[in-house]
């Protein structure tokens, strides 16, 4: 049996990456109460969906369909042991260390009890008149009161008593906390200058509780959560129409079977069994928290001004020789351009499509469309460029987790404004980051490109490390071409790809091949060496080539940010290979192949990572960099995040998470090391323009 980490095993060891940067005291204050919010959504989604698969799989009594199959209840037993473990690191880092530090810069959470009189009254009045519709309380009674909790939503579980009952039979209730209405944090009134004193929503409700069921007496309160299951079941995509089906479907996703109920780990034995029964869950779908849930919320607690406390600012560096041209196609003509987010700008990749809309010459604007930002330049540009008589053709993927609705109703104001839109291929997701204009010059037009690892999102642009390429290469273009030509006509093209590696067709055989030519060159007594930069690695076949290149002797480096099915460091199988993730102020999500090729480098971008879904399930765009220059930068760049020393950890079957260090004193930081690597790169090209 081949060494094989199991997915959801290796994402619990990458979501753990997270919540090291919430306890690494070197990181400020903010930043690690928002990798305590990260921590926190990126558990909710996992709970949602992969644990409800395998809710779902112990159900049904099946397994995985795969050779390295597993039982759900083995999976599900030691997800909930790490998660546990993990809960409670996450509530002694809170209350332990990120309170503490809270209250030196003058901001206090308070508990209800230690409020003084002008705040005790505050909380009541603030209740009163802004809570009360909202809180839904509701007394529990066995199998005939079975209130329905949503997906997500924060309540708090009451043991109450009647106090006209003379045997005090214990009696259970449930409160609803309006956190989607009101927000999470209310500043409380303080008369100390420079003080600032907050309270949780959450202990609000806890104070006014009494209020809403008179004749009873209330023990305790203690809060609970349910999340739902978040697939959406399609019983046949290849029939009927699949855009009315997934709507249908999205209405079922938050009425779903429960994927798990979070509750304070103080609640009593005899209470939690009482609300297991009302809630028909198992030993499965029960998870310990601390005293808050939903903790995804502190992405929202007011930092008061504290600039201080967060991480210094890097403003993105314009691509003044695209942003301040008159026309961007007359620069893209000459010579490929990288666009490296979120340290270089958006703004040219915005400019791209609002020049396409304006530009005489265009004919054609085509791109495809995975999640894209509420308020979109991009998509406001395609409207604009049907208005001046452009042909817009707009694939909008409709599969893209949590972004279905977004999506339909962006694909609805597309076509509204004249769009040609093409919605979800079924049986499969399309995934590829390109986009493609169409201009009259010369004989037969001209092509020009835009590839990227990342979506079409202005918003992401900020926070997701991402690579595109501005290219009117033929070599590129018409195969970018192809591929559009495929999602409109759905004719598998009859000429094979050459430059790309697309999904469905080529992508996997032309890794495997590029895999096996190392091999070779090994076998051979040459240099033979692969970096490989990607968000998850799970595709067992893919594992097993690099196991074969490990033993033939090629050097594999992987730098992967999440799951890694794959074990480095394994005697006589994955030696020669050393995997680091790195885990810092922005979200690594480039995917980069480099291959040594016995000295002539092969550089592909691409938007797939090596799991099952996007090597088998997905149309994926995988794009060679064919422009020496680009060639060199991204060498540079894979170097930089290779030597770090300070937010890289190794992926290892011993010191799994370990920080990785080496012999030198200097410390190098990829992320801030990239930042300033590209502004050195962008002066030095800005020098080159101006000079005569």
């Amino acid at each position: 049996m081949i060494p094989y980490i199991h997915r959801d095993i290796s994402w619990l060891a990458f979501n753990y990456r997270v919540l090291q940067e919430a306890k690494d005291p070197n990181v400020p204050l903010f930043e690690r109460l928002k990798f305590l919010a990260i921590y926190s959504s990126n558990l909710d989604e996992f709970f949602r969906v992969r644990v409800a698969n395998h809710r779902s799989l112990l159900r049904t009594g099946k397994k995985t369909r795969t050779s390295l199959d597993f039982e759900p209840s083995e999976i599900l037993t030691k997800i909930l042991k790490i998660v546990n473990a993990q809960q409670e690191e996450f509530s002694k880092i809170f209350e332990k260390q990120i309170v503490p530090a809270l209250k030196k810069t003058g901001i206090h959470i308070l508990r209800r009890k230690r409020l003084n009189e002008d705040q005790i009254e505050f909380i009541e009045t603030y209740f009163k008149d802004n809570m009360l519709p909202f809180v839904q309380p509701v007394l529990l009674v066995g199998d005939k009161i079975k209130p329905f909790l949503n997906t997500g939503s924060l309540y708090l579980a009451l043991h109450l008593n009647d106090i006209n009952d003379d045997k005090k039979k214990s009696q259970y209730a449930v409160v609803k906390i309006p956190s989607e209405h009101l927000p999470r944090f209310i500043e409380l009134p303080s008369q100390e200058e420079g003080r600032h004193d907050i309270i949780v929503l959450d202990d609000i409700v806890r104070h006014n509780v009494r209020e809403l069921f008179p004749g009873y007496d209330i023990l305790d309160s203690y809060s609970i959560k349910l999340t739902r299951d978040a697939e959406l079941y399609i019983d046949d995509e290849y029939s009927g129409d699949l855009i009315s089906k997934i709507k249908k479907s999205l209405n079922k996703r938050n009425v779903g079977i429960a994927s798990r109920m979070v509750y304070d780990r103080q609640v009593p034995k005899e209470m939690l069994e009482y609300l297991s029964q009302v809630f028909e869950l198992s030993q499965y779908d029960k998870l310990p928290e601390g005293r808050y849930h939903n903790n995804a919320d502190f992405f929202k607690l007011p930092n008061f001004g504290k600039e201080a406390y967060l991480d210094s600012p890097q403003p993105p560096l314009p691509i003044e020789e695209l942003e301040e041209a008159e026309s961007i196609f007359d620069k893209i003509y000459k010579k490929d351009y990288i666009v490296h987010v979120p340290y270089q700008s958006y703004n040219s990749v915005v400019k791209f499509f609002e020049d396409a809309a304006n530009d005489p010459k265009v004919t054609h604007i085509k791109i495809i469309q995975y999640r894209v930002a509420k308020k979109s330049k991009i998509m406001d540009a395609l409207r604009l460029a049907v208005k001046n008589g452009k042909q817009v053709t707009a694939f909008v993927e409709v599969k893209a987790r949590f972004d279905e609705e977004a999506n339909l109703i962006w694909g609805e104001k597309l076509e509204k404004a004249g769009v040609n839109v093409h919605y979800s291929m079924p049986g499969l997701k399309v995934h590829s980051k390109i986009a493609m204009v169409r201009r009259l010059e010369g004989e037969e037009g001209m092509l020009y490109t835009y590839l990227s690892t990342g979506n079409f999102h202005e918003d992401t642009a900020k926070i997701y490390s991402d690579i595109g390429i501005f290219t009117a290469n033929p070599k590129l273009t018409s195969e970018a071409a192809r591929v559009f030509n495929y999602l409109e006509t759905k004719i598998r093209p009859t000429k094979p790809f050459k430059y790309f590696g697309v999904g469905q067709f080529n992508l996997k055989p032309m890794l495997i091949d590029l895999i096996k030519n190392e091999i070779k060159n090994a076998e051979n007594g040459k240099p033979a060496k692969i970096v490989l930069k990607m968000n998850s690695i799970h595709d067992e076949e893919m594992i097993q080539y690099l196991y074969k290149a490990s033993q033939k002797g090629v050097d594999v480096k992987m730098i992967i940010r999440g799951i890694c099915s794959l074990v480095p460091g394994v005697k006589n199988v994955s030696t020669n290979i050393e995997a680091i993730s790195i885990v810092d102020r922005y979200l690594e999500h480039a995917r980069i192949f480099m291959f040594h090729n016995n000295g002539d480098t092969k550089i592909y971008l691409s938007s797939a990572d090596w799991m099952v879904r996007n090597l088998h399930r997905r149309v994926e765009t995988m794009f060679p960099i064919l422009d020496k220059e680009l060639q060199s930068v991204i060498i540079d760049l894979l170097t930089i995040q290779l030597m770090d020393n300070v937010k890289s950890r190794y992926i290892h079957y011993k010191d799994n998470n370990v920080y990785r260090k080496d012999t030198t004193d200097l410390p190098m930081r990829s992320q801030v090391e990239t930042y300033y690597y590209m502004k050195r790169y962008m002066d030095k090209k800005n020098n080159k323009v101006t000079q005569p």
